[in-house]
């Protein structure tokens, strides 16, 4: 199966928890202020968010009004077409001019970040690329050992010190082997710390100090896993870790298993920080660049 019928598949509770809804809704109902009411009502309800909703809506009705819109098919594409805009461009990770192009990777634990990790470290291997991993949970018993197996499978380097040692020697050994090895790409994992934890937060910005001290145009991205199961609660965490670290993409993971998958309109709305992948099952290809474009068509179905 395709990439794009794996997202049509994996976006079946979202199309039905949004896009069947606001169809049923529009369904052979006269426009009305009450029928934009109950369309705000479903984008809440899917995690699109309130700010986003009232937006999108606000251009809906103007929209409905200048381009003399008559039925609910026409309010139909212009409500499509401003979750589109709002989406923005696609962006992908890019690699800088120099190397190794550090990549962080932080979240709560319990996200998919090993697993997104491993996934990552198997695509750049697959391209050619010499990885290194730096195992940088080193809080959670049996974090370094689930990387090793990652290591192994992607055909990647793994750097790791034992269970409790200082995750920011982690990342400083890391930078120095990938340095010294000629490595294409560094990834770092971070402990999967409750982003309500000061204690934890200050020991990333640690990580994230020393990284860019050994390599000063370092990391170069900063990615943050989010479950799109968990809704709004995912945007408070980006929040917290936007502050801390400079998140500059986040990777969306079991969009498949959600009808929450608004969510993806939220982050980029209300953040301003791109969703640059997003997985959709457990193959080691189901993790891929967020394309707006396919997203909104696996979704409202072309």
């Amino acid at each position: 199966m395709g990439f794009f019928n794996k997202l049509v598949s994996g976006l079946t509770k979202t199309r039905d928890n949004l896009v069947n809804q606001i169809k049923s809704v529009l369904s052979g109902k006269k426009i009305s202020e009450e029928l934009f009411e109950e369309l705000e009502e479903i984008l809440i309800v899917a995690d699109v968010g309130v700010a986003s909703t009232m937006e999108i809506m606000d251009n809906v009705r103007e929209r409905c009004k200048t381009e003399k819109a008559k039925d609910g098919e026409d309010v139909e594409k212009i409500l499509k077409e401003e979750i589109r805009d709002l989406l923005g461009d696609k962006e992908e990770l890019v690699p800088p001019n120099t190397k190794p192009w550090v990549i962080m990777v932080v979240g709560v634990n319990g996200v998919g970040k090993t697993t997104t990790i491993g996934k990552l470290a198997a695509k750049f291997s697959n391209e050619g690329k010499k990885v290194v991993l730096a195992a940088g949970d080193t809080f959670r018993a049996a974090a370094a050992e689930q990387l090793e197996i990652w290591a192994k499978r992607a055909d990647a380097q793994l750097i790791s010190q034992k269970e409790g040692s200082d995750p920011a020697a982690v990342a400083y050994d890391a930078i120095q082997a990938a340095k010294s090895r000629k490595a294409d790409v560094l990834i770092i994992d971070t402990a999967g710390r409750l982003h309500t934890k000061s204690n934890l937060m200050d020991e990333l910005k640690k990580m994230y100090r020393v990284v860019n001290r050994e390599m000063p145009d370092a990391p170069h991205d900063v990615l943050l896993v989010i479950d799109a199961t968990t809704g709004q609660n995912g945007l408070s965490q980006a929040k917290v870790f936007k502050e801390a670290t400079e998140v500059n993409g986040i990777a969306l993971t079991k969009l498949d298993g959600t009808a929450k998958g608004g969510i993806v309109v939220a982050i980029k709305s209300e953040l301003g920080i791109p969703v640059k992948l997003i997985g959709v099952g457990e193959g080691i290809d189901d993790l891929q660049t967020f394309d707006p474009d396919q997203f909104i068509d696996a979704l409202f179905g072309e």
